[in-house]
């Protein structure tokens, strides 16, 4: 009787929770619209312009900003994202997935250090490196399917979340278990 390989942890497992699904759609504010009136989820928080301090992409620095807007669907944190200057990185192709699929997944962690050795034994691409506020960072790592079937879901980003970000996505995750549909768009300033 043969048995099965056992299989690796995945990297989830390793690194820490999966928290996140972001979308980059063609239309920011039909996005907003198809997730608050279509699935019911809101209210989103908006951030009018994010730009990641020291910021780099493949290793280059890199000046891209972009707007985001959170929101929670039960537990998990949806994101919507609008590119709106400098360099596209990761918000342009090839890295856009078609027909409004998902972006990227967001996976908290604790220790991004470790989480980029565990990335990088498995193979994967550092796409984009961040500092988060005063003491957190973020990377966005290629785990392989985007490199051999364009959009098949690769790109993970991972966050060590700065001091009081857990404060907010706690925030925004209570206003939407209570909230009665008004006000669908909120700003986070």
């Amino acid at each position: 009787m043969s048995s099965k390989p056992s299989m690796p942890a995945s990297l989830p497992a390793v690194i820490g929770t999966p928290m996140q699904l972001a979308f980059v759609p063609k239309d920011f504010d039909a996005a907003l619209e198809h997730w608050t009136q279509a699935m019911g989820v809101g209210p989103f928080f908006v951030i009018e312009e994010v730009a990641l301090d020291n910021m780099t992409y493949r290793g280059s620095p890199c000046d891209c900003r972009f707007k985001l807007a959170l929101g929670y669907w039960g537990d998990m944190q949806i994101e919507l994202i609008e590119w709106l200057s400098g360099n596209r990185a990761i918000y342009g192709d090839p890295w856009l997935p078609g027909n409004g699929a998902v972006h990227h997944t967001c996976i908290l962690t604790e220790d991004l250090a470790r989480a980029r050795e565990a990335f990088a034994a498995a193979g994967s691409e550092v796409l984009v490196t961040g500092d988060v506020g005063e003491d957190g960072g973020v990377f966005y790592a290629d785990t392989g399917p985007a490199r051999s079937r364009p959009h098949a879901g690769g790109i993970v980003e991972v966050l060590q979340p700065a001091s009081g970000a857990l404060d907010v996505f706690a925030m925004i995750r209570d206003a939407a278990r209570d909230w009665d549909g008004r006000d669908p768009v909120r700003s986070l300033a």
